[in-house]
């Protein structure tokens, strides 16, 4: 799909989005605090992906087990399936992880996050930011892909390494990965670090960009920030939802300051998916003035359901209390 132009859109562009989205908040669906399956499902339901199956929808999370004496965490791929006629209700919490760690030395050896689950005919795939501990700055992560053969309960890896990974123009931590196909080509929305930032607890400066494949395995970087930034030049960028709606692609996404963990969520809009207008006062979506959510909201997932559309969102402490759900008042 070729751009008809390069670059951000302007001011006015902006000025000329999509009227203002409102989502009616239906409540906290999943914390893990109180709602966990075990000790490795302590704490954390981070990153929710749908998918719709005929009785239940089944969402896929980050979760982890306390933190050890040293305060390292793990991650592991889990899920909840709800009931698809009450959204609200939890119907079945996954025992186990629904794929191991990787092995010692793997990109992926300490945690599995966040993902996104697609559908590929019969099969499911999950592409994930994996994650390893390193010693000059926290850690670093690249984004793997696992195929599920039995209707999402358990990914087995395509290989021991990553599907995108540093390069040149992309030397750091590379994550958030959002999946969608599009005119029978896939196309990959992830964060890549553009440096890191801090001296007592360094943390990385990320921007969202984009990489196509034609088998949804070897991909092709587009090689440029997608989506504008304030002046501060500090801003992270995190998890880019994209969906085609009414004649254009919506993206909503995270965004917070790098020493802040309260994120919000932003909005952008694109007929070419590689020139984007940025008007966050569309998103429609922000904290309670109390709660679970009252402090951040971010890792959006919009998904379609018997002709609603709903959106997935995290909460305070990224994700920590688990996630809610938002039903968009009307159609757009």
């Amino acid at each position: 799909m070729a751009a008809s132009r390069r670059g951000h859109a302007t001011s006015a562009d902006r000025e000329a989005a999509v009227a203002m989205f409102k989502w009616i908040k239906l409540g906290q669906v999943f914390d893990p605090t109180t709602g966990g399956n075990g000790g490795w499902m302590k704490q954390y339901a981070q990153a929710p992906s749908a998918l719709v199956f005929p009785d239940t929808v089944r969402v896929y999370f980050s979760t982890r087990p306390a933190a050890d004496p040293q305060g390292q965490h793990l991650s592991y791929l889990a899920f909840v399936d709800l009931d698809r006629r009450n959204l609200l209700r939890v119907v079945n919490v996954c025992r186990a992880p629904v794929m191991p760690l990787g092995a010692k030395g793997a990109f992926d050896e300490f945690g599995i996050y966040p993902a996104s689950v697609v559908r590929d005919g019969e099969d499911l795939r999950v592409y994930y930011a994996g994650w390893t501990r390193c010693e000059s700055v926290p850690f670093d992560a690249a984004i793997g892909v696992a195929v599920s053969h039995d209707a999402g309960d358990s990914f087995v890896r395509v290989g021991a390494g990553p599907v995108l990974s540093h390069s040149v123009d992309e030397p750091y931590v590379l994550g958030s990965p959002k999946v969608r196909r599009f005119n029978d080509r896939w196309y990959l929305w992830y964060a890549s670090g553009r440096r890191w930032t801090g001296d007592d607890k360094p943390e990385p400066v990320y921007r969202i960009r984009l990489a196509t494949s034609e088998d949804g395995l070897t991909w092709v970087p587009y090689g440029q920030d997608l989506i504008e930034t304030p002046s501060t030049d500090d801003e992270c960028q995190a998890s880019p939802d994209v969906f085609w709606r009414d004649g254009k692609y919506h993206m909503f996404f995270s965004y917070r300051h790098y020493a802040s963990r309260r994120y919000r969520i932003g909005y952008a809009c694109s007929t070419n998916l590689l020139t984007w207008s940025r008007n966050d006062a569309t998103a429609g979506l922000d904290v309670s003035q109390s709660g679970w959510d009252a402090e951040s909201v971010s890792y959006g997932h919009v998904f379609g359901l018997d002709e609603a559309v709903y959106m997935l969102y995290q909460g305070n402490e990224v994700g920590k209390y688990g996630f809610g759900l938002a039903k968009l008042d009307g159609h757009f």
